[in-house]
């Protein structure tokens, strides 16, 4: 079994999908089946499908007949569940961002703390990684990448040195990348702009937004009347999508109400102030700082 760490928030996940011994559950984010392993205690006839596109989580497959593993990304569930004969389910748990195993192994180049080469592919079969991007992306779309998805304060600067260096040499490497935008780096504060700048080109090298948003478009067709939606997140970007859309259905604007004042988003919170990890985990999980847990079920008539 690939070494993970310990899953993020798994008692208040597992309690949140209130799972019933004969459900059928999804853990659309497998990684080292931390959640999955959990969900599972809890079935008598039920079935739990997990999904990841990273081949390293194959190598921790639950042997268990009520567990299905699919090695894809879930921005396609819904078909990929109906292929294999399950229209609706019970609960859905999605863990977002990357996993610690991930951000572990140097070569993947998803830290800074490591040198590497620029790859960030959560699907290492994919063709496109982040010394691509650095290497052809116009200044507009760098500068748009680290605007939006690095939220840096600086991207105007951050891209001229990029583009100034790539004029003569080609990035390659993560000590590359650090070296050349140092002058751009406030001092003292190095680690937390790089994890910016990491995280940008994580989620563009990923199309983890629009992935996102695929994905929880199908989550209402489907949830169960009475299933529920457990999903982690931990960057401001991608719990604002799912905030929205579990508030409104949408994922920017407010909510389209009838002519009786009612919304008609098709999910509603389980939990009206978000479920944020414990003292205790947080001293065990250094991952956990920045989770937060929403939880959904289908709107009720």
């Amino acid at each position: 079994m690939t070494s993970y760490h310990v899953p993020v928030l798994l008692n208040e996940s597992i309690e949140a999908l209130d799972i019933k011994p004969d459900g059928i559950y999804v853990d659309l984010t497998f990684g080292g089946g931390g959640h999955s392993r959990e969900i599972i205690k809890h079935l008598t006839t039920g079935k739990l499908i997990g999904f990841d596109q990273d081949v390293d989580a194959e190598r921790n497959i639950i042997d268990d007949e009520r567990f299905i593993f699919i090695r894809h990304n879930f921005r396609y569930f819904k078909n990929f569940l109906k292929y294999i004969g399950y229209e609706k389910v019970d609960g859905i748990l999605a863990d977002l961002g990357v996993s610690s195993h991930e951000f572990d192994v140097a070569e993947r180049g998803f830290s800074f703390r490591f040198d590497g080469d620029l790859d960030m592919r959560m699907n290492q079969s994919a063709e496109f990684n982040a010394a691509d991007l650095l290497n052809t992306y116009s200044s507009d779309e760098l500068f748009r990448v680290f605007k939006y998805y690095g939220e840096v304060k600086n991207p105007g600067k951050l891209v001229r040195l990029i583009i100034a260096h790539r004029a003569d040499n080609e990035f390659k490497t993560i000590q590359q990348l650090k070296e050349v935008i140092m002058p751009c780096t406030p001092k003292f504060k190095e680690h937390r702009y790089w994890a910016q700048v990491f995280q940008a080109l994580r989620i563009e090298v990923n199309a983890e937004m629009d992935v996102l948003k695929d994905m929880l478009n199908q989550i209402p067709e489907v949830l169960k009347p009475n299933g529920r939606l457990a999903v982690i997140t931990y960057h401001s970007l991608e719990d604002r999508l799912v905030k929205n859309f579990i508030r409104d259905g949408k994922f920017a604007g407010g909510a389209e109400k009838d002519f009786y004042g009612k919304t008609n988003a098709p999910l509603e919170a389980v939990n009206r102030k978000v479920i944020l990890p414990s003292e205790e985990e947080l001293e065990l999980n250094n991952r956990s700082r920045s989770a937060k847990l929403r939880i959904a079920q289908p709107r009720t008539k």
